[in-house]
């Protein structure tokens, strides 16, 4: 026996398509706002509205954050003006969370009307959209095609769309929580990453602009900007210090305004600054980089700060693709890479004022030896003269007078001696009139006359004919006072009783050795001495190195490895 169905309960074909057309949006995209227009297209399909909308409630749920439309074109919307935000009737829905339906919209006692612009509206079914059993936000319908009015069936069915509609939103925001974490972890990952890099990159590396270009190139390469600049203050000054990317020549080493620039401004509050933001710009562009020839439309200002100190500015300028460089991300990839470029930097400062701390200490130190030698043995030797003269000048007997002009002689000349050796030891002669062999020569012969047996082999290229040019003084002397150092401790300190000194170069190094068979000595022990220190500073100015082989009973070996460099002579004419 056939059974009759009422036809108001019959869904319709449309809508039992609508209704499986978002389900299967649902599971082809968990983007949240696709999901937000399909259910709304959808909604409209079903019922046949021409008008559909839906409002996203706000956190207090109780007005509304977003307000999505269909239907109305954009000059439309443009004539409207400020979208709703959930009074009138809209926010009966808001405060009675259940379907409304209504013949006539403006005729309903909330209703606020309609601002100049707004299309006719009358019929109206509005449902609210739940998600995990709580407001989400409300479907809004309005003008149906063909009719005065939605039926219970419209309403029915978008009720039922609503149901799946508030499953869709719930598994489209946890899949975004998870996107959200998924991302938030990828930007930590690299956060971490850069901070290994620059780690990696500058590890064991103490000298300063060396650094400084690391952290300029890395950080450049980090958030892919078109360049980037480093700022320091240096006393009253700040002063470009390294650069990256497309940048003017000649940019390092010029100034920008100490209190007016946007390094300044990031130096003073130690928080980053964007270029978006107008007065930033105009610093940049007046005060700072951008009068130094550097454009910028978009870009980041980091301070480099270690221990609550600003250590200098990172500016990144710029994308090298489309899109502004200072996203959030990029913010944050950048300030987690500040936070290790200013511990490189901090500490290649410190290494830095240690190593001239330890020279002004040597010459310092070098500076007293002289004055005591000259104190102690020259000038009290000659007062010593001096006050011999005078008791003769009380006794007339020739034959004394003479005897004490003897003597004073034989004491002028020994004092003479020793002048002349201090003299050497300062800048011998021989260095700058026949070169470093005859000098280094000169050094091992005094030394043996001290009784220290010196066993001595020098092949430099200049000296043997195989180099026109001679290295130039700096790196002759340099080589003369590692000899001078290592024969001194030898005899002082070492008590050896052979030395042997080996001295090569060829056209790219120059090579001292010198090992002595001496009691040897512990080099991690820290002395009072700054002999063995100032000629290492010697040699690393030079750009080369020095180091230092002993142990107790071991001897003792310096080896020093010197880039080598030569003069020109002058053209003739």
């Amino acid at each position: 026996m056939a059974v009759e169905v009422d036809e108001r309960e019959r869904p319709s074909v449309a809508g039992a398509l609508g209704v499986l057309d978002l389900a299967h949006g649902v599971l082809a995209d968990l983007d949240l706002d696709v999901v937000l227009e399909r259910v709304i297209e959808a909604a409209r399909d079903l019922t046949g509205a021409r008008y559909a909308a839906l409002g996203v409630l706000d956190r207090s749920r109780s007005g509304l954050e977003r307000f999505i439309t269909v239907g109305i074109d954009d000059p439309t919307h443009q004539s409207i003006g400020a979208l709703p935000r959930g009074r009138g009737v809209l926010g009966e829905l808001i405060s009675d969370p259940r379907p409304l339906r209504l013949v006539d919209v403006g005729a309903h006692p909330r209703s606020y009307g309609f601002p100049p612009g707004h299309p006719a509206m009358a019929g109206f079914l509005g449902v609210p959209v739940l998600v995990a059993g709580k407001p989400f936000g409300n479907l809004y319908l309005t003008e149906k095609s063909g009719a005065e009015e939605f039926t219970e069936e419209d309403e029915r069915a978008v009720v039922r769309l609503a149901d799946l509609a508030g499953v869709a939103i719930d598994h489209a925001q946890r899949y975004g929580d998870v996107e959200a974490r998924r991302a938030e972890l990828a930007r930590t990952v690299e956060a971490l990453d850069a901070t290994v890099q620059i780690a990696r990159a500058v590890g064991g590396e103490t000298n300063l602009d060396a650094v400084l270009q690391l952290v300029a190139k890395r950080g450049r390469a980090l958030v892919s900007a078109r360049a980037l600049v480093i700022e320091q203050q240096q006393g009253a000054e700040i002063v470009v210090v390294a650069g990256a990317g497309e940048l003017p020549s000649g940019l390092v080493g010029r100034t920008v305004d100490p209190h007016e620039s946007v390094a300044s401004a990031a130096l003073r509050s130690l928080y980053t600054l964007r270029l978006e933001d107008e007065p930033n710009l105009a610093r940049f562009n007046r005060h700072g980089l951008g009068r130094l020839g550097v454009r910028a439309d978009a870009g980041l200002v980091v301070p480099l700060v270690f221990h609550g100190r600003g250590y200098g500015v990172l500016i990144a300028v710029d994308p090298l693709q489309d899109g502004p460089v200072s996203t959030a991300d990029d913010q944050r990839l950048l300030e987690a890479f500040a936070v290790s470029a200013a511990t490189a930097v901090a500490t290649a400062e410190s290494v830095e004022a240690d190593r001239r701390r330890l020279r002004l200490a040597a010459a310092e130190q070098e500076r007293a030896r002289w004055a005591r030698e000259l104190h102690d043995e020259t000038l009290q030797s000659l007062a010593s003269v001096r006050l011999g003269l005078a008791a003769q000048l009380k006794r007339p007997e020739l034959e004394t007078a003479i005897e004490a002009i003897r003597d004073a002689a034989g004491q002028l000349e020994i004092q003479m001696g020793n002048l002349r050796s201090l003299i050497t030891d300062l800048r011998p002669a021989a260095l700058d009139d026949m070169g470093a062999e005859q000098a280094i020569e000169d050094l091992a012969e005094r030394a043996r006359d001290r009784g220290l047996e010196v066993e001595l082999t020098i092949d430099l290229a200049y000296e043997h004919g195989r180099q026109q040019d001679r290295h130039p003084s700096e790196l002759e002397m340099a080589m003369y006072r590692i000899v001078q150092e290592a024969l001194g401790n030898s005899i002082k300190h070492g008590n050896a009783r052979r030395v042997a000194v080996e001295i090569d170069g060829d056209h790219t190094t120059v090579r001292v050795t010198v090992h002595d068979d001496g009691d040897g000595f512990d080099p991690t022990t820290k002395t009072r001495g700054y002999g063995l220190l100032g000629i290492q500073a010697r040699a690393e100015l030079l750009g080369g190195t020095l180091g230092i082989e002993s142990a107790p009973t071991q001897g003792t070996t310096v080896r020093a490895e010197l880039p080598a460099r030569h003069q020109r002579h002058a053209q003739a004419g």
